[in-house]
């Protein structure tokens, strides 16, 4: 997959009802009257949807005759979830890196702290 199909994916699914399409299509294959169904547009605007989602390659549709079902791709979601794999291991690298900083100037604090204490106590007595 491309930068510009990961682009085209994620571009399609920034529509919340193209969104809401392929979550119905997890579900299982549809026709597009079924899809059409919870919506208050015209089969032609779902149609649109389905051609973003067709040119992003998150759905396809047999050819033939009338009513075709449209069937999610789920290759391009290993493809997607690959990606952000990739961008969550180097976050959470980072943070690993932040806590063991974080862990070490709490230690140097804490020993400091002790420090402070002991020799605070000690001009005390006397």
């Amino acid at each position: 997959m491309t930068a510009d199909t990961l682009s085209r994916v994620f571009s399609a699914l920034a529509d919340p009802t193209r969104r809401s399409i392929v979550a119905r299509l997890a579900d299982g294959d549809a026709t597009v009257n079924q899809l059409a169904e919870p919506y208050r547009m015209t089969l032609q605007a779902v149609y649109k949807h389905l051609r973003v989602l067709e040119d992003a390659e998150l759905v396809s549709r047999p050819r033939g005759p009338q009513p075709r079902p449209v069937h999610l791709e789920t290759k391009v979601f290993d493809v997607m979830d690959a990606w952000i794999e990739r961008y969550r291991r180097r976050a959470e690298q980072r943070y690993r890196r932040l806590d063991a900083v974080l862990a070490a100037m709490n230690e140097t604090n804490d020993k400091d702290g002790a420090h402070q204490d002991r020799d605070h106590g000690d001009n005390h007595r006397g």
